[in-house]
């Protein structure tokens, strides 16, 4: 491909982004612009990520889905509203990890991990969130229902894909593991006992002023 061919591509490529409603993959852009080659594609969008890089708008890949969206230093440009800050409960929050880690997992593949009950109300909160979807249902008796993680939910954590995940040294370098937190060293499999948590479920978020 020729040095015209290739700059035509990627403005092509730019111009259907920006106009998507939806992130679009790759095999997606290569239909829409008449059968392109996806190798081409994907050059075309590792020059234009390199491009916006440092501007106003970035071009991101969110589980495997391409499109632009603001650069998150300048975020608070377009709130036109104050916000009120909430981090979700300790329950709901080891239920989004055992998901995001384990996906697709049951109700009762949650609790099996935490050693505890898990309240509808927990995973209401992260589905009304977009943070968690319903996957379908587990093909054994009961056929039980399971849950997986969305792109929003890579989206809102900065993650390309699930692959970007921290590691347990990480969780606990963060804070977000403590040695009470027995459903943390589980859901890494680095606890094999079945001991309950030590604490019980909670519904509701917690709120920061």
């Amino acid at each position: 491909m020729s040095g015209r061919e290739t700059d035509a591509l990627q403005r092509a490529v730019e111009a259907t982004l920006f106009a998507a409603e939806q992130p679009m993959r790759v095999e997606a852009l290569a239909a829409h612009l008449g059968d392109a080659d996806s190798a081409a594609i994907r050059h075309a969008l590792a020059n234009l990520a390199a491009h916006y890089a440092p501007r106003g708008v970035h071009l991101v890949e969110r589980d495997k889905r391409w499109h632009f969206e603001t650069a998150p230093d300048l975020a608070y440009l377009l709130r036109r509203t104050s916000e009120h800050v909430r981090r979700l409960s300790r329950a709901a929050t080891e239920v989004l990890a055992i998901i995001a880690y384990h996906e697709p997992v049951s109700r009762a593949e949650i609790e099996s991990i935490r050693g505890v009950q898990t309240a509808k109300g927990t995973l209401d909160v992260l589905l009304e969130a977009d943070w968690v979807r319903i996957a379908g249902r587990r093909e054994v008796p009961g056929r039980p229902v399971i849950y997986a993680t969305t792109p929003e939910f890579l989206d809102h954590f900065g993650l390309a894909s699930r692959k970007d995940l921290p590691g347990i040294d990480e969780l606990r370098a963060t804070g977000l593991l403590d040695p009470v937190d027995d459903a943390y060293d589980a859901l890494m499999g680095e606890n094999s006992g079945d001991a309950p948590a030590e604490h019980g479920d909670i519904d509701e978020y917690d709120q920061i002023d």
